[in-house]
């Protein structure tokens, strides 16, 4: 590295929370880097049949007996699954990633295997040293970068999948490295999250994962031009926006600042939004030759390159909209509609989601999920929202409010479905810390998981609490959540899209904002 020279990370930005009202603008502390060592990944997408079915029985059955365990170790603690009453909410934190048990061959020996691609027909073969030379000359590719909390990444995913649709890309999606569960966590590949055959099957959109392309134990670094939307978008930072991903996939990025024309709303400072068909001009060669010339070199090698026209390359892609910034909020909204509605957990998720509600409510781990509410209530950081209160108590919207949309929810059910569900089953999760408030969640029956009680880190990992959180959200009937947090706007479209299920937001922010 020449003198002077900074990291692949020098760009770096504070990452927004997962549930940061209306997209504002983050504040200014950097990334935590990860420190750990080039993660493995664990799950091959692209096994024979069989093989898939034998190896997903085996994580399916290691799972139950690694839940019965859990949950035989907290029988001997009194109301371990009962309503959590507890000072403070149980912390994403605890040890790495654990790893799966190994799985023998299960193929019998007189049976001849089934012919099986062992990697991604998008790329020419198994993962390279060099993601250059596992790209396929007649296929065209598009990638970005993440840098907020978990769900405002997988919104931005999800943008960079729609922009790949629409300007005939594939999509080469990386890794989620860890904000809210701790720097120190390894990232958690994308298709130990999201069953991505089934979305490749369902979607009609064809994605591959950066471990398929580039050997993540590779120790090559390549030279990459990349488009620069964050500094076109806003005008604090001067510069691209940072991720740690470009780190884990060893990449020294060059970048050429978009034009200033790809904002929403020209020089108006309080929107940060892109719209998707103005980067899309960018990624065809008559607006590419318009628009470069002047790139930024690269941290590393100082090298200057134009944006990649094999691999499109754009740095951030969370503010990205079709019409306006709250896209995902409304009907319309082509992410939701053609990427977001198919990104269904993988079978290992939604099997230890379902153990866990079956637990909660006390029923065998065999017996029929039942219908439920899940209800998800933002305070914490959310307090930094509150101009408009007299008070600050006057912010949030109280139990009583909530109680009031959870009846309202009971009623459309029992009208559009014919389904009645009680207050007992009832569940609710949130970052509150207040003991009085969890005495009176206490009161009104509703029940909820203790992921400290209950070990799911230790079992599972660190990334498990959020994950499941979100996955037991999205298996409910009814759900009932927090008006501008990202993580509630997307358990609600969940809910009623893959259920056809009843959901309301609770506003807040000032005394009686949710009235009604």
């Amino acid at each position: 590295m020449s003198p002077g020279a900074k990291s692949a990370s020098a760009f770096s930005h504070g990452r927004s929370q997962s549930s940061v009202p209306l997209l504002p603008y983050a504040d200014n502390t950097p990334p935590t880097s990860p420190a750990s060592p080039s993660f493995a990944p664990r799950y091959m997408p692209y096994f024979a049949p069989k093989r898939r079915l034998v190896v997903t029985a085996c994580l399916s059955l290691a799972a139950i007996v690694l839940v019965s365990l859990v949950f035989t170790t907290l029988a001997s603690h009194e109301h371990a699954f009962e309503v959590y009453v507890h000072p403070v909410p149980p912390p994403y934190v605890s040890s790495p990633v654990v790893n799966d048990p190994p799985v023998d061959d299960p193929m019998p020996k007189d049976e001849e295997p089934e012919e099986a691609l062992e990697y991604s027909p998008l790329v020419l073969g198994p993962p390279t040293e060099s993601f250059r030379d596992n790209l396929r000359n007649d296929t065209k590719y598009i990638t970005s970068w993440i840098s907020a909390g978990w769900t405002n990444d997988i919104m931005t995913y999800a943008n960079l999948i729609y922009l790949g649709a629409i300007t005939d890309r594939v999509p080469v999606v990386g890794m989620f490295t860890p904000s809210h569960i701790g720097g120190d966590v390894p990232p958690i590949l994308f298709g130990e999250v999201f069953d991505v055959p089934r979305f490749n099957r369902e979607s009609g959109i064809q994605i591959v994962e950066w471990y398929e392309v580039k050997d993540p134990e590779s120790e090559v670094v390549d030279d990459l031009g990349c488009w620069n939307v964050w500094e076109a978008v806003q005008f604090n930072e001067h510069h691209p926006r940072g991720s740690s991903v470009v780190d884990w996939l060893k990449l020294d990025v060059s970048y050429t600042k978009a034009p200033n024309w790809i904002k929403l709303i020209p020089d108006y400072p309080h929107d940060m939004c892109s719209t998707f068909w103005s980067l899309a001009r960018l990624s065809f060669p008559e607006e590419r030759a318009k628009n470069i010339g002047n790139p930024l070199p690269s941290p590393m090698h100082n090298a200057s390159l134009d944006p990649d026209e094999h691999m499109l390359c754009f740095d951030y892609l969370y503010y990205t909209c079709a019409q306006q910034s709250s896209d995902l909020e409304h009907d319309y909204a082509p992410t939701w509609r053609y990427v977001m509605r198919y990104l269904r957990w993988t079978e290992h998720i939604e099997m230890i989601a379902g153990l866990y509600v079956r637990q909660i409510f006390g029923l065998p781990v065999t017996a029929e999920l039942p219908p439920y509410i899940a209800i998800h209530v933002r305070h914490g950081d959310f307090a930094n929202w509150c101009w408009a209160a007299e008070q600050p108590e006057d912010c949030f919207a109280p139990l009583s409010v909530i109680a009031r949309r959870v009846r309202e929810v009971q009623e459309e059910l029992r009208e559009r479905k014919g389904v009645d569900i009680p207050m007992t089953r009832v569940l609710i999760t949130s970052d509150e810390t207040d003991p009085a408030w969890w005495d009176e969640v206490a009161a009104l029956g509703w029940r909820t998981v203790d992921h400290n009680a209950a070990g799911t880190a230790e079992a599972f990992g660190r990334w498990y609490p959020v994950i499941l959180d979100a996955a037991i959200q999205s298996g409910a009937l009814g759900f009932v959540g927090t008006d501008r947090s990202t993580y509630s706007i997307v358990s609600r479209r969940r809910v009623e899209t893959w259920n056809d299920g009843a959901t309301r937001m609770v506003l807040w922010g000032y005394k009686g904002a949710d009235d009604h």
